[in-house]
C-alpha cells in the first residue's frame, strides 16, 4: 500500500503507478465496507472540494457530492455558466483563488480539444489536487470503478476477454475519454482488451500505442477490431458504449449522420449470447435504451450497472482520501 498520495493530482490513470492504482482499490473496497456497516469515516472532516462543472451530469455530482459528506466534508458546485467563469476567469485565476479557498478540485470539461489541457492548466496553478471529473481525453474515476467492479465479481483479472465497443445512440456525440481510459487501464492489470469500433469511430493514435505497451507489460494483450459480433465473441466482460467520430469530422452533425449508418450496433440479446454465459455487461450510464442496448440486456442477469454506478462513489472517497 501506499502512503504518499496527499497532494497528487488524478487527471490520468497513466500517470499514477500501478501500486498506486491498488491502493486505491484496497482503500476503495474498505470505505465500501465501512459505509455497509454504518461505521463513521469522516476521514476529510472540515475540508472542501471545489467541483467545477463545465458540463451536465448526474453520477458525478451526486457521488463526489455524497462522497464528500460521507468523508465529512462539503462539495462546493461550481457551474461555469453562472459564474464569472464564462465572463473571463481564466484557468490559471481559478487554480490560484479556488486553491486557496478549498482543499481539493474537481473539474469537468469535456470539450474537444480543450478539457484537458484546461485540467492542467488549472492544476499547474493550483497549491491543492486536482482531479478529473472527465475531460476530452480521460476519464480515470469511471475507469476505476469498473475496474473494481470486475474485481469484485471476477477476482484476479488477469486472462480476462474484455471487450470495449462502439455502439449506436441517438442522444448527442459523446467524448473519447471514456473507451481511452478503459483501454489504459485495463491494460495494466493483464487483461485480454478488445477495442471494437466501424473504422470512422477511432481513438487517439497514442492512447492505442500506449494500451499497447501496457498489455505487453502485464502480460495480456490489446487488438482493435471493426467487427461488432466478433468483439462479443467469448468475452468475459462487454463494454459496448457510444462515443463521436471526432477524428474523422469535427461537425457533430456530420459524426451523427455517420453514426446513424451503425444504427445495428445494439447490444442485444443476441450479442450477449455470443459472449461467454456468465459475461458481465458494463457501461458507464447513462445509456440510450432501444438503441445501444435492450432492456433484456441491461436489466437482465449480466448486467452489472447499478453495482458500477455505485462504485464511483467509492473509488472517488479513495482518491479524495488519499490526496486531500
Amino acid at each position: 500500500m501506499q502512503t504518499h498520495l496527499r497532494g497528487r493530482d488524478l487527471i490520468t490513470t497513466q500517470e499514477w503507478t500501478k501500486d498506486e492504482i491498488d491502493t486505491v482499490l484496497e482503500v476503495a473496497l474498505e470505505l465500501k465496507r465501512r459505509r455497509a456497516l454504518g461505521e463513521p469515516h469522516a476521514l476529510l472532516r472540515d475540508k472542501v472540494l471545489a467541483m467545477l462543472f463545465f458540463f451536465s451530469s448526474t453520477r458525478t455530482r451526486a457521488s463526489f457530492e455524497a462522497g464528500m459528506a460521507q468523508l465529512g466534508g462539503h462539495a462546493q458546485f461550481i457551474e461555469s455558466k453562472s459564474t464569472q467563469i464564462a465572463h473571463g476567469d481564466t484557468a490559471k485565476e481559478i487554480g490560484e483563488i479556488l486553491g486557496r479557498y478549498n482543499d481539493g478540485l474537481a473539474i469537468r470539461q469535456v470539450d474537444w480539444g480543450v478539457g484537458n489541457g484546461y485540467i492542467r492548466e488549472v492544476a499547474g496553478a493550483s497549491r491543492v489536487p486536482v482531479l478529473n471529473m472527465q475531460c476530452d481525453r480521460f476519464h480515470p474515476f469511471q475507469a476505476l470503478a469498473d475496474l473494481l467492479t470486475i474485481v469484485e465479481r471476477r477476482g484476479d483479472p488477469r486472462n480476462l476477454t474484455v471487450d470495449v465497443s462502439w455502439a449506436y445512440a441517438e442522444s448527442y456525440q459523446k467524448p473519447l475519454s471514456v473507451p481511452q481510459s478503459l483501454i489504459l487501464l485495463l491494460t495494466r492489470y493483464g487483461m485480454n482488451v478488445r477495442l471494437t469500433h466501424p473504422p470512422e469511430f477511432k481513438l487517439l493514435p497514442e492512447m492505442l500505442d500506449q494500451a499497447e505497451t501496457n498489455a505487453r507489460a502485464a502480460g495480456g494483450s490489446f487488438e482493435v477490431l471493426d467487427d461488432f459480433d466478433a468483439g462479443f465473441r467469448d468475452a468475459d466482460v462487454v463494454y459496448p458504449k457510444s462515443w463521436g467520430c471526432m477524428l474523422t469530422t469535427a461537425d457533430l452533425e456530420e459524426s451523427a449522420r455517420i453514426g446513424r449508418g451503425y444504427a445495428d450496433w445494439i447490444a442485444d440479446e443476441a450479442r450477449m449470447g455470443l459472449a461467454k454465459a456468465d459475461a458481465m455487461y458494463l457501461h458507464c450510464l447513462p445509456a440510450d435504451r432501444g438503441i445501444e442496448v435492450t432492456d433484456g440486456v441491461i436489466d437482465g442477469p449480466n448486467s452489472a450497472v447499478y453495482d458500477e454506478a455505485e462504485n464511483r462513489l467509492h473509488v472517488q472517497k479513495a482518491v479524495m482520501a488519499l490526496t486531500m
